[in-house]
């Protein structure tokens, strides 16, 4: 019987697994080395969005979680979910977090046990690099000894209709023992698992899912520059398409992507193609190519849109609006924000932001904040709206006058001055 679940990273996936375990009646020890971040959750201050304050201060009052910053917390654990960060370093897959933390769970592991891993990797990571290092740490047998699974996440930050709860599950696991351990873990904190037959199935399983969003993004993300080129509305095209009841599935154009999924996961696949067969995953590649540029594209159409009216970048002041990757989160992480503020600021432009829900440590440096929608538009040469959050009054912006360029056409009724990407 699962009493203790060790829930190693407790950022936007471990924490919302952390906080189902306790509902589920589990005793959860939530690690992560970040030591800002453990004491906030310690002091019921959560920086997750889909974890209410008042969530996490039931799981504290309840006794059932403990975050903690000490490996030594993990000693007896029952199942241990690892859902640390893979980022790209120099284009290349970095796993370092994934050893560090295995390694550390390898000094606690005991017989029975059963490890997790949640971390989107590449095909062959949990049984090419976790189960040796779980094996040479603990000096155990893994599938004699011990259980090991992966599962790929699946947390869509902000989904209020498919929560970590609500979303199917996909587990697997080294033999069929760890698949029925794996399997019933998750069936606790889920409503429906879906087993499949091999922890590579369900690693790739992942960045399938991925490089579908990934490939058709930057399809229509190229089709919305030609579109414009060629005097062609792509966003009333889309609609159009999209009434389509069969064989056509709707995705629109934007600033570019970012998160901790879309801009690393694909790259992932396609370095493991490249390094065991030697050949190139062409539709990844071009991928990246275009939504990469999609940031370039947003301040070329800046600029020409400040041209008409007589003005140039340098020295314009320009709004962001949404700073975050995704609608009504506050991670920041390989947003096309980010790259839009460096290009803005190399050629010269005065860069403010508004975006409520980026944390104040997370914030861009040299980008000053502001706070108010109708004071911030008053004195701006030029708005980007980046991400459309709920809190972003589009009224507002629709009737402010304020040259606005829309990259996710979401402001109505139309106006002179605002030009959709």
């Amino acid at each position: 019987m699962v009493k203790k679940v060790v829930i190693v990273g407790q950022g936007y996936v471990g924490l919302p697994v952390a906080m189902r375990g306790v509902d589920a009646g589990f005793d959860v020890v939530g690690v992560d080395l970040d030591t800002r971040r453990i004491a906030g959750l310690a002091n019921g201050v959560s920086y997750v969005d889909d974890i209410s304050h008042d969530t996490l201060r039931a799981a504290l009052d309840s006794g059932r979680y403990r975050p903690t910053a000490d490996y030594n917390e993990a000693a007896g654990f029952d199942v241990a979910v690892i859902t640390v960060p893979t980022p790209l370093r120099e284009s290349l897959p970095d796993l370092s977090f994934i050893e560090s933390s295995t390694a550390s769970l390898a000094a606690h592991l005991r017989p029975g046990a059963t490890v997790v891993l949640e971390s989107t990797t590449y095909p062959g990571t949990t049984e090419e690099l976790v189960m040796p290092l779980l094996e040479k740490g603990s000096g155990l047998t893994a599938g004699r000894d011990f259980h090991v699974g992966y599962s790929p996440e699946r947390i869509d930050p902000g989904n209020k209709t498919w929560g970590f709860v609500e979303t199917p599950k996909v587990v697997s696991g080294i033999d069929e023992a760890s698949l029925a351990r794996v399997d019933e873990f998750y069936s606790a904190l889920v409503n429906t698992t879906v087993p499949v037959s091999g922890t590579r199935e369900a690693e790739l399983t992942k960045l399938l899912e991925n490089t579908f969003r990934h490939v058709n993004i930057a399809l229509v993300n190229e089709l919305a520059v030609f579109a414009h080129e060629l005097g062609v509305n792509v966003w009333e095209s889309i609609d159009a398409a999209s009434t389509k009841p069969f064989g056509f599935m709707k995705f629109t154009p934007g600033p570019g992507v970012g998160g901790h999924c879309l801009p690393v996961d694909p790259s992932y696949l396609s370095w493991q193609v490249r390094r065991k067969l030697g050949r190139n995953f062409r539709f990844v590649e071009l991928a990246n190519d275009v939504n990469d540029h999609m940031p370039d594209y947003v301040v070329d159409r800046a600029a020409l849109v400040l041209n008409e009216v007589g003005k140039a970048v340098r020295g314009a002041k320009v709004l962001l609006l949404g700073l975050a990757y995704k609608k009504n989160t506050g991670d920041i992480r390989e947003s096309p924000s980010l790259a839009i503020i460096d290009l803005l600021r190399t050629r010269g432009a005065q860069v403010s932001g508004l975006d409520s829900h980026v944390a104040n440590h997370q914030w861009p440096p040299d980008v000053s904040r502001e706070t108010k929608l109708d004071e911030a538009m008053s004195r701006t040469d030029l708005a980007i709206l980046i991400t459309d959050h709920d809190d972003i009054d589009l009224g507002q912006l629709s009737l402010a006058g304020t040259l606005t360029l829309d990259t996710r056409n979401v402001i109505a009724p139309p106006s002179p001055s605002i030009i959709t990407l």
